[in-house]
């Protein structure tokens, strides 16, 4: 992988993490184009490309926590406090401790909450139910890699899930109606996003907005579960990579894709959240159609080769 390579993709993983049109299907795709073109680029769903495509999606989690900086920094420190407040109350009255049941659905919504610690759990349920439906099938997902046309099949449905998400005008749910069946359509949108050409983002808000949570928090919930999601997903598969006989990419490819990645990502997810709250996600639908019919021809014509 040559430098220019590098700032390629980590510019196209920067801007198409947090644009909902699938970054995994535009660095795969760039993938098949630098490919016919004659670089000597690795397969896509070689050990190699996985590993660096898996450093770009970490760089990623840097723009979030640059952008989120402020209501990152409180929902770490609140859950801190509301975990110190639950230990204390079932060290000092055990019998009385109403356990994880009463936690995730509190009698009483806006009295003893502890609103961000269950925000957590409910995090966790979310990234837990994508795990159930992400692990069996990643190997039918790491094949759809290799197939240009199955991708423009993707990116079709992603692009008429966002046509509907700006019809979704009126939401009723805040943080605090955040359920663990609303976790749970979450996470499922999160899982079926490890297919290539299904967006992490645009799933996993299009799902929220789907059962009914107001945009800003679907925004916000949307991209912090994606901390526990990419780094959990990142060791399982490093694994998988670190397993392999051989590895040719260097440290400074990988560096160079990194610090793009979350440069250029700050202002794609800053430019997506405009989008997001003015309800204009169908926009990215015209250009995912767009791109679906030229992915279909470039396959079929074999301008993408399968490789």
């Amino acid at each position: 992988m040559t430098i220019f390579e590098s700032i390629l993709l980590g510019i196209i993983q920067g801007i198409f993490m947090f644009f909902p049109v699938s970054s995994t299907s535009h660095l795969v795709l760039t993938q098949h184009w630098l490919i016919q073109q004659g670089s000597s680029l690795p397969s896509p769903e070689s050990a190699e490309m996985i590993l660096f495509d898996l450093i770009v999606h970490v760089g990623t989690l840097i723009s979030i926590a640059v952008v989120f900086r402020r209501s990152l920094s409180r929902f770490l420190a609140q859950v801190w406090r509301d975990l110190a407040q639950l230990l204390s109350e079932w060290r000092s009255q055990p019998g009385q401790f109403k356990g994880l049941t009463s936690l995730l659905v509190p009698t009483h919504p806006r009295e003893g909450d502890r609103l961000y610690l269950r925000l957590a759990v409910l995090g966790l349920l979310s990234v837990f139910v994508t795990g159930l439906i992400g692990f069996p099938m990643r190997s039918l997902f790491k094949e759809i890699f290799a197939h240009p046309l199955a991708i423009s099949v993707t990116l079709t449905i992603t692009g008429i899930l966002l046509w509907y998400t700006d019809r979704k005008l009126r939401q009723p749910r805040g943080l605090r109606q955040i359920t663990p069946w609303v976790a749970t359509v979450i996470g499922i949108g999160q899982g079926l996003a490890l297919m290539p050409g299904l967006s992490r983002s645009g799933m996993t808000i299009s799902f929220a907005l789907f059962v009914g949570l107001k945009r800003q928090w679907a925004a916000e919930y949307s991209f912090f579960i994606a901390f526990p999601t990419i780094l959990g997903a990142t060791a399982l598969q490093l694994i998988d990579v670190l397993r392999a006989d051989s590895l040719t990419l260097e440290f400074l490819p990988l560096f160079i894709g990194f610090l793009v990645a979350a440069v250029v990502g700050i202002g794609a997810l800053q430019i997506v959240l405009n989008f997001l709250y003015k309800a204009r996600f169908r926009y990215f639908s015209y250009y995912l159609w767009v791109l679906a019919i030229i992915v279909a021809w470039g396959a079929i014509s074999g301008r993408f080769a399968v490789v």
